[in-house]
């Protein structure tokens, strides 16, 4: 029988993505939506040929299995309420706005024996694989240092609500590629320093961000983690990482493949697909782990990994306090 997934809030930007790689999925199926916004649930239940459910408790008592894309301020209580049920659970990033509400969130599934996944779907990108092996396998020699951005459109609605949101583009955006490197290096960084600009938009909320981390092995990594791209950009923004290497370089675009459409007698350009569906790999992951009952490949520990980053450079540009475990 097909997985029974409840979709726990329709308020996120990636929603509809998720539900379609549900829909794709042979062996799951998007039963019921919980939103705590009536309108914007039933919308988004009837769009994708679910029912709804105002009740968090109904909503989960007849599933399978849950995925969180409330507001990122709501993510620990609807997390922790799929876990009291015992739903293994896919929650949108970042896991949490801070350290303590993602090592809450941790710990309780790790205390209830119930899988908590983070929805990074970067890492099942064949462009980053190769990167990973390729420098494993010592083919630019020991490495010296990385350049990489996340740079996208400003998503606004609650994104750019800092009580719902936990921050601006910076939490938005550095959490990808800090999961990332700590991927490629197999270890966190020992210091982070930010920048924060507001020059894109002149709001409270930071649209422009930038990280220098240090690493334990003596890597060091910047990250442009901003709002940067226009309305019209080709695509929603971007996921590059460029290696420096003792014998050499290496550059990955992870959604750099894509398929251009001229048309004859007339000057119009447009796209016919962008990129690997990467949330679809990252959907399959998750019902595959779930069927296996085994770890999935991103779990929530490396969701509260990259939530540490992200912490230490709102601490490093006095905006947030800082964990003692960030």
């Amino acid at each position: 029988m097909s997985l029974r997934v409840v979709l726990l809030s329709a308020a996120h930007v990636h929603a509809p993505s998720y539900a379609h790689g549900l829909a794709a999925h042979p062996d799951a199926d998007l039963t019921t939506v919980w939103d705590d916004d009536v309108a914007r649930g039933q919308a988004f239940a009837a769009a994708h040929g679910a029912g709804f459910e105002s009740d968090l408790d109904a909503a989960l008592v007849g599933v399978d299995a849950a995925v969180v894309c409330a507001p990122n301020v709501q993510h620990r209580t609807l997390v922790e309420a799929a876990i009291a049920y015992g739903k293994p659970t896919l929650c949108e990033k970042p896991l949490a706005t801070t350290v303590p509400d993602a090592e809450a969130m941790v710990q309780a599934a790790r205390a209830a024996g119930v899988m908590l996944m983070t929805a990074f779907p970067c890492p099942y990108a064949p462009a980053f694989q190769a990167m990973v092996r390729r420098i494993r396998a010592g083919e630019i020699g020991r490495l010296r240092a990385l350049c990489t951005t996340n740079r996208g459109g400003c998503p606004f609605g609650w994104f750019v609500e800092p009580e719902l949101s936990g921050g601006g583009a910076m939490i938005d955006h550095t959490v990808h590629v800090a999961d990332l490197l700590y991927r490629l290096l197999g270890e966190a960084p020992v210091r982070v320093q930010a920048m924060v600009g507001h020059g894109m938009y002149a709001q409270t909320w930071e649209d422009t961000a930038m990280l220098t981390l240090e690493y334990p092995s003596g890597v060091f990594a910047t990250l442009d983690s901003s709002w940067s791209r226009t309305p019209v950009y080709k695509t929603w923004g971007d996921v590059m990482l460029t290696a420096v290497g003792e014998r050499g370089t290496l550059e990955v675009d992870l959604f750099g493949a894509g398929v251009d459409v001229f048309r004859p007698g007339s000057r119009t350009h447009s796209l016919a697909g962008y990129g690997s569906d990467l949330d679809g790999a990252m959907i399959a992951e998750f019902i595959a782990a779930i069927r296996e009952a085994r770890d999935p490949m991103v779990t929530g520990e490396d969701g509260l990994a990259a939530v540490r980053v992200a912490a230490a450079a709102y601490a490093s540009v006095g905006q947030l306090t800082p964990s003692p475990t960030a």
